[in-house]
């Protein structure tokens, strides 16, 4: 091969019941869908080098790369609240890992790429709707300053994937800085696997919290992750869509863009994944949901410490940081939005004011923030009073530009984008993925459509995970 990924693969280097040796299922015709060349060079890549037929070969899984080490890695994981033992890469294989010229080490995986031993009942495939959306929503993501894995490539399969009706197939290529979960520490806990947790623990410590000098140290810096990222979240109308521990990074990145959606009209209650009836993943519930998540994982890291009543005491005080660290970051996030550099505690009826408004109104989240930051807050929905007390902090429009995009990844413009593509026209694809990778300063010539909401007839109100 003329291609070349300098791997060097050291979750595979872990004890090996931490994952499957799996390589990816070959498929029948796979043909260029996108190619990420930012990225490519970001990890140190010749994007010249991929965009090739050797390239096409390696991303739809025909052809492993040499140093790869191609593994399905094992997890288990709490799904909408239930406990599931095992469950693992369904369908995804990671090829292995590269350290950039940033001196960051990040996974290259290749999600739709067959069946695992940790499939069940599934085909391990991906069909095409999922991976527009996964490629569009964290290429956005990335791009609005959210950490976030990444979509290196796209290709279509030349297969067909059955759903609810024959889709054509498509393999994403996802870059992380881990896949690791915190339902890869709880598996190992939950098997009494106190030498695999260790191993995991000093793994991922040095991997991802090298400062962290010992397990409640990491635990630390995992809680003020996840708060930050969290307050990310909320300050742009993001749902997750699918909480569950297995798809809560430790690393502290956003990972598995399932069910989300960016919010329209605001409401601290919308939800949108179609499996969650009881709206448990909610806007509104992301907080409480990624503090139970860091319980969990907190719980699975009790048997590494030599006392373990103590520990379980000293775990809930790390963990009880999490709703001021949240509120912290929140205030800091939602000021940012209203142009307050510096928000003080009083603020924060300010901005609880305006999204009462906002939810009284429908206002659309997006456009809502973005009109205060161009001085024009009528579409907030806002009173005269509120206008005035806002004006009186002397807000920052800079700041407040800065901090709220002018285009989001809208669902309705998604689903159009895969309709077009499943019908073979990926134009739509394209021109959207450019849009929402210059969120703050898009070219004014396709505005239009990318800033309005949705109109009655072009309204989501469900996501589905697509598998």
């Amino acid at each position: 091969m003329t291609l070349h990924i300098p791997f060097d693969n050291s979750y595979a280097r872990l004890p090996a019941r931490l994952f499957t040796e799996q390589a990816p299922v070959p498929v029948a015709a796979p043909g260029w869908i996108a190619l990420n060349e930012g990225l490519a060079r970001d990890l140190g890549l010749d994007p010249a080098t991929l965009h090739t037929d050797e390239g096409l070969q390696v991303f739809a899984g025909n052809v492993i790369p040499e140093g790869s080490t191609p593994i399905a890695q094992l997890y288990a994981g709490h799904q909408f609240g239930s406990w599931n033992p095992q469950l693992g890469d369904g369908r995804q294989v990671l090829l292995g890992e590269v350290v950039g010229p940033d001196g960051i080490r990040r996974d290259i995986a290749l999600k739709g790429s067959g069946r695992t031993p940790y499939s069940r009942m599934g085909d391990g495939r991906a069909w095409l709707g999922p991976v527009i959306r996964e490629y569009i929503m964290s290429e956005a993501m990335h791009a609005l300053g959210v950490p976030s894995t990444r979509a290196l490539a796209a290709v279509s399969t030349g297969e067909e994937v059955i759903r609810e009706a024959a889709l054509p197939g498509a393999v994403l290529t996802r870059v992380a800085q881990s896949h690791i979960r915190v339902g890869t520490f709880q598996v190992l806990a939950a098997r009494g696997d106190h030498e695999g947790l260790r191993a995991l623990a000093d793994h991922t410590m040095a991997r991802h919290f090298p400062t962290a000098g010992s397990v409640p140290e990491m635990l630390a810096q995992m809680v003020a992750r996840q708060a930050d990222l969290i307050a990310q979240w909320m300050s742009l109308g993001f749902i997750h869509g699918v909480m569950n521990t297995d798809n809560c990074s430790v690393a502290g990145e956003t990972i598995d863009y399932g069910p989300c959606a960016m919010m329209d009209a605001y409401h601290p209650a919308r939800v949108f994944s179609s499996i969650d009836v009881h709206g448990r993943y909610a806007y509104g519930a992301q907080p409480q949901v990624a503090l139970w998540n860091i319980a969990q994982f907190a719980t699975a890291l009790v048997p590494l410490m030599p006392d373990q009543a103590r520990a379980v005491d000293d775990f809930t005080a790390i963990i009880n940081r999490f709703a001021d660290l949240y509120q912290s970051a929140w205030l800091t996030r939602f000021g940012a939005k209203l142009g307050l550099a510096e928000p003080r505690a009083e603020d924060r009826g300010l901005i609880e004011d305006l999204l009462t408004a906002m939810a009284r109104d429908d206002a659309d989240f997006t456009n809502s923030f973005r009109a205060l930051a161009d001085d024009a807050p009528e579409p907030a929905g806002v009173d005269a009073d509120w206008i005035a007390a806002w004006r009186d902090r002397a807000p920052d429009l800079d700041l407040a530009r800065a901090t709220n995009p002018v285009v989001v990844p809208r669902l309705h413009l998604i689903e159009a984008a895969i309709t077009a593509a499943v019908a073979g026209d990926l134009a739509p694809f394209h021109e959207m993925l450019g849009v929402v990778t210059r969120p703050f300063h898009p070219d004014p010539a396709l505005l239009g459509r990318y800033v309005a909401p949705p109109e009655p007839h072009e309204k989501v109100d469900k996501t589905f995970c697509g598998t």
